[in-house]
């Protein structure tokens, strides 16, 4: 794709460099943003909470977003480095672009995975309370975690192992049928699990809009923001991989932009945690604390605390 963008029909110009080098100056700010709350989620939800099933499944994907962050902030200064650099073809850069990918690709199914586990969770207990409490595993949150762990571990290397560079420009089949599979567990599997469970959690909270805050209302507005953010991103790569829609100027510049809120999702989530637990306008350190608690609090809780 990078090579027929290259071409002056693509509309590229001779200070199109300039605009990729400012967009990924900014990108890199906010990437910062992102880590430093992604860390400090994680920090409070591994050392200062107490665990329950759900700090559990936030605590994974905020390490996974931290290394996602990391991972973008990488790949956008090695593309700064290509466009204004003085030198872009470095020694051992294909194998860096490869290993850079694989992780890039594997942080970036941890949301998906992690959100889809979250969600059944929750919708879970929504719908059958007594049934979820008395046969949930104790460790069922560690189990998951686990489990998604190496299934976001293989599809990331299964992709970028199978469907190279060469593979995926000249549309193999092996290549075909990995991205058919990405697609169809992204937008065919787990984003309609996640909707119609956070459909099913905005019905079963919208009785307590009115109180100070709601603690499930959180994962309602995390999923929603992460399917508005990743469904663009999914469909353009699958669209553009079989050559249904032209790979011209206008289509990357959406492209682009669709991975900019990928990431913008990555940066945002921690302080969705944050704001959906807090209940003043106090800016300390337990204040932070006690908002991570009312956010990812047990149901039991919540269900006395609507009670009172």
């Amino acid at each position: 794709m990078n090579d027929t963008l290259a071409k002056p029909s693509s509309g590229y110009n001779k200070y199109s460099y300039i605009h990729f080098t400012i967009a990924a100056a900014v990108a890199l700010c906010l990437c910062v943003v992102g880590l430093v709350g992604n860390v400090i989620v994680f920090w409070y939800l591994r050392f200062k909470i107490q665990r329950n099933k759900y700090t559990v499944y936030i605590m994974n994907l905020s390490a996974a977003d931290a290394l996602f962050i990391i991972f973008t902030m990488v790949i956008l200064m090695v593309q700064i480095n290509r466009l204004v650099g003085t030198h872009p073809n470095f020694i051992g850069k294909e194998k860096l672009y490869l290993f850079i990918e694989i992780v890039y690709d594997t942080m970036q199914y941890s949301g998906m995975f992690i959100l889809t586990a979250v969600s059944m969770e929750r919708c879970s207990f929504a719908l059958f309370p007594f049934w979820y409490q008395s046969h949930r595993p104790r460790n069922l949150s560690t189990i998951m975690c686990t489990a998604l762990w190496i299934l976001w571990c293989s599809e990331s290397l299964l992709e970028n192992l199978v469907c190279t560079t060469e593979a995926f420009m000249d549309q193999t089949v092996q290549c075909s049928v990995v991205q058919i599979i990405v697609f169809v567990l992204a937008n065919g599997i787990c984003l309609p699990i996640m909707g119609i469970s956070s459909f099913t959690l905005l019905f079963k909270v919208k009785r307590t809009f009115k109180q100070r805050y709601t603690p499930k209302l959180y994962i309602v507005i995390a999923v929603f923001v992460f399917i508005l953010s990743v469904l663009p991103f999914n469909m353009l790569w699958f669209l553009m991989f079989f050559r249904l829609i032209p790979t011209d100027w206008s289509t990357a510049s959406i492209y682009f932009v669709a991975v900019f809120y990928t990431v913008v999702n990555r940066i945002v989530n921690p302080y969705i945690y944050f704001f959906a637990g807090r209940k003043s306008k106090q800016k300390s350190h337990r204040s932070i604390i006690e908002a991570l608690q009312r956010a990812f609090r047990e149901e039991a809780d919540e269900n006395e605390s609507q009670n009172n």
